[in-house]
């Protein structure tokens, strides 16, 4: 009751609730954009592997139109020489009709005799190459007949895989829906939580000028917990880091375990090179002032697997002016409430 009187007594504060909006917002469409990413990615691998599918079967299909093609011009050659064979066959046994005419109204029986004799032999020789012939043509329709049922049976496989392909692409579209329905949801809860624990947060700390509120992150001046160039927590600091980790080992207890978050921890620096030996630049210093912090909240209870450390050095600079006052604003750890 007393925090909500001070607070009348102060006003209306909308800021931060304008603020947590825009950053709500603003990781909503992250997200968006990161689930379509990876169905994209994802739908691309389905569409790429029916893609060389289908090739390899259109491939198979040429290959037999080909080859079919080619069994149709040698049955037609066949076949143009079968009625060759006919039409000899038929001239010669006409000829052999004529010469037995002549021979038997001629007087020399014997030579007449002979000449139906060879065409005979002719014909015999003619009436084999047909016989050949028929076979040839009977084995190419046979063949013919095989590669006929082959080709059905490639574009029954083929119209097959197509259909399996439409109904790859359904459950994806389907899946891709509901996960981006269930991780929204998951956002909209991690969001609540961090609108809890900021809140909770914020009755803890105070109303303290070297502390405020950028964004989805809470800002703390280095000089909070450390000294210049060193990366060793002051008892001053202790105390602050201690109501922060009470503060996050209830925000422990309330959210799901099914929930991937993680309270990240970063450490920056201004852009003045370091001169401490220990730290060979300013990644350093950043990187273990926040190890610093992360290893004190484990001492105090906080879970290791919902911690993060991170060192930007100088290269996230919150001001960009080279002023005492930007120096001292850049120098700081952040903490933010985020998806692991």
């Amino acid at each position: 009751m007393a925090l909500a009187r001070n607070r009348r007594d102060r006003g209306v504060d909308y800021w931060p609730g304008f603020v947590d909006a825009l950053s709500t917002l603003l990781l909503g469409i992250i997200f968006l954009l990161s689930i379509f990413a990876v169905v994209q990615f994802y739908l691309s691998q389905e569409v790429t592997g029916k893609d060389t599918a289908l090739q390899r079967l259109n491939a198979q299909i040429a290959q037999l139109t080909d080859l079919l093609s080619l069994e149709k011009t040698g049955r037609s050659n066949l076949e143009e020489q079968l009625a060759s064979f006919r039409s000899n066959l038929a001239a010669t046994e006409s000829e052999r009709d004529r010469l037995r005419g002549l021979a038997e109204g001629a007087g020399n029986a014997a030579a007449a005799q002979g000449k139906a004799n060879q065409l005979a032999s002719q014909l015999d020789l003619e009436k084999q190459s047909v016989a050949r012939a028929l076979a040839q043509v009977e084995i190419l329709n046979q063949q013919i007949a095989a590669l006929r049922r082959q080709l059905g049976a490639i574009e029954a496989a083929l119209e097959t895989s197509e259909k399996r392909d439409r109904d790859s692409q359904t459950r994806i579209a389907d899946l891709g829906q509901r996960l981006n329905l269930a991780l929204a949801q998951r956002v909209q809860e991690l969001q609540r939580y961090r609108s809890d624990f900021f809140g909770r947060l914020r009755t803890v700390l105070g109303n303290r000028p070297d502390v405020r509120i950028v964004g989805d992150r809470f800002v703390f001046q280095s000089e909070v917990f450390f000294d210049a160039g060193q990366a060793v927590l002051k008892p001053e600091g202790r105390a602050e880091i201690e109501k922060i980790a009470s503060a996050l080992l209830e925000l422990e207890k309330q959210i799901p375990a099914d929930i991937g978050w993680v309270m990240r921890v970063d450490g920056h620096t201004d852009l003045r090179p370091i001169t401490n030996v220990q730290f060979p630049s300013n990644w350093e210093l950043s990187a273990a002032r926040a190890i610093a912090v992360v290893q004190y909240m484990i001492s105090l209870g906080v879970s290791p697997q919902r911690l993060v450390a991170a060192g930007f050095g100088e290269f996230q600079p919150l001001d960009t002016e080279k002023t005492e006052d930007a120096f001292r604003r850049n120098r700081r750890i952040e903490l933010k409430l985020t998806e692991r």
